[in-house]
């Protein structure tokens, strides 16, 4: 039975629960990492229980002027979202990543490396920063997630999938994302919103 990272909905309301995107995401992460503020619950309940939210790092990755997007094939684990666009790479965070160390920041970042490890093999350097955090309690999905957004820098354009779930990986500018903005995921959806009109 796998495991899932959960904060309470309580403490997101306590921090200022928001729809769409939050750029102040170290306030709310550092509050979210912190010890005892977070557990483990088996993720079938968790996908049913919207009095807790499921952490999800949502990695959007970037190469000189655009964006990574891919196709959700049939053997991805969210039903909901196979056949959508995407422009992130979302997993959830296992006791796996927690290792000896406390539920905290170091967990946390070493469930994110592991996920992009999993499921894209990315050619060259990258760097990577969070740039905010996505809430969308308007759908069913949404109402148990909150998403991180790492933002990955690539030296190069050579990155393959690792996995089937992830199909016809492409990189378009973000005018191409913005006028294909329908057929993305909600997620993907409010991340090109908020990278629009931070470039305008």
């Amino acid at each position: 039975m796998e495991h899932v990272l959960v904060i309470t909905r309580a403490l997101f309301d306590q921090l200022g629960s928001f729809q769409g995107f939050q750029p102040d995401a170290p306030r709310y992460l550092h509050a979210m990492l912190a010890p005892g503020a977070n557990h483990f619950m088996e993720r079938p309940a968790a996908e049913k229980d919207p009095t807790h939210k499921q952490l999800i790092p949502y990695a959007i990755f970037h190469h000189a002027g655009s964006y990574l997007s891919y196709t959700r094939g049939g053997s991805s684990g969210e039903k909901r979202l196979v056949a959508k666009r995407s422009i992130g790479i979302g997993g959830h965070i296992n006791p796996v990543d927690a290792g000896q160390d406390e539920l905290g920041e170091t967990m946390y970042y070493n469930g994110v490396e592991r996920e992009m490890a999993e499921e894209l093999v990315i050619g060259g350097t990258h760097t990577q920063k969070v740039i905010g955090l996505i809430n969308d309690d308007a759908t069913e999905v949404g109402s148990v997630h909150l998403g991180v957004v790492h933002f990955f820098d690539l030296s190069s354009s050579d990155v393959k999938s690792n996995e089937d779930a992830i199909q016809d990986l492409r990189f378009h500018t973000l005018e191409e994302l913005h006028a294909m903005r329908d057929q993305l995921e909600t997620w993907s959806q409010i991340c090109v919103d908020h990278l629009w009109s931070v470039q305008k």
